[in-house]
């Protein structure tokens, strides 16, 4: 399920979104604390964001660069204000769409359906994973973090992949030597490990540090 965030102080626009995406199956969670914009990204992991400009505190075009610096989630930007001045930013921000209010939601809901079609999508199944801004690219066999990319070998996107789909969840030595060698036999364990070092190192050198963890005797991670 698709997951959105909205950003926007008007309750009575942010719950009429809030309202029909959900009635579209969407997992739809609106702001509270807009001097917490991030945090609360950070806590719900979003598949895309829903951003106004005029904000409390600090404005959307703030937020976007402090999301950018994170992730590249999909960011649609909501204002009431279309001036070219503003929709030059917002794209040059990092946004990906710019709708001007007042909108009628289901041509959001369609903006947003094709967006997230041309995001996640790639015949039909999701090819983009996200967790906590690490994005793993399942089209072109990348990790890529904060504007840094890791090219990964097969076995190395699949080892990422299993643990992306189970995150939280400890991932067992002979589940990822299954789904890399599609068999149990015959397979020395230490083939996983050399793997794994070699993944691991390949990954910090692009930034991205403490991802996967080792549970002893059991197999592995991430949180």
């Amino acid at each position: 399920m698709y997951k959105i965030l909205i950003v926007e102080d008007d309750r009575t626009i942010a719950g009429s979104v809030e309202r029909h995406l959900k009635a579209w199956g969407y997992e739809v969670q609106c702001v509270k604390d807009f001097q917490n914009v991030l945090g609360e990204f950070g806590d719900m992991e979003p598949s895309l964001v829903l951003l106004d400009i005029g904000l409390p505190f600090y404005n959307g075009f703030h937020w976007c660069r402090e999301i950018r610096r994170l992730s590249q989630v999909p960011i649609v930007f909501l204002s009431s204000t279309s001036d070219n001045m503003n929709i030059v930013m917002a794209m040059n921000m990092g946004g990906d769409d710019f709708i001007e209010k007042p909108f009628d939601l289901h041509v959001l809901t369609a903006k947003l359906q094709a967006i997230l079609r041309r995001v996640y999508s790639h015949k039909g199944q999701i090819n983009i994973l996200e967790h906590k801004g690490v994005m793993l690219n399942l089209s072109d066999a990348s990790a890529s973090f904060a504007g840094k990319t890791a090219n990964l070998t097969r076995n190395e996107l699949k080892i990422l992949q299993l643990l992306f789909e189970n995150a939280g969840k400890i991932v067992p030595r002979d589940e990822l030597i299954t789904a890399l060698w599609e068999s149990d036999n015959f397979i020395d364990d230490n083939t996983l490990t050399v793997n794994m070092t070699q993944l691991r190192k390949k990954l910090e050198e692009a930034g991205i540090t403490d991802l996967i963890q080792t549970k002893k005797g059991l197999g592995y991670l991430i949180l």
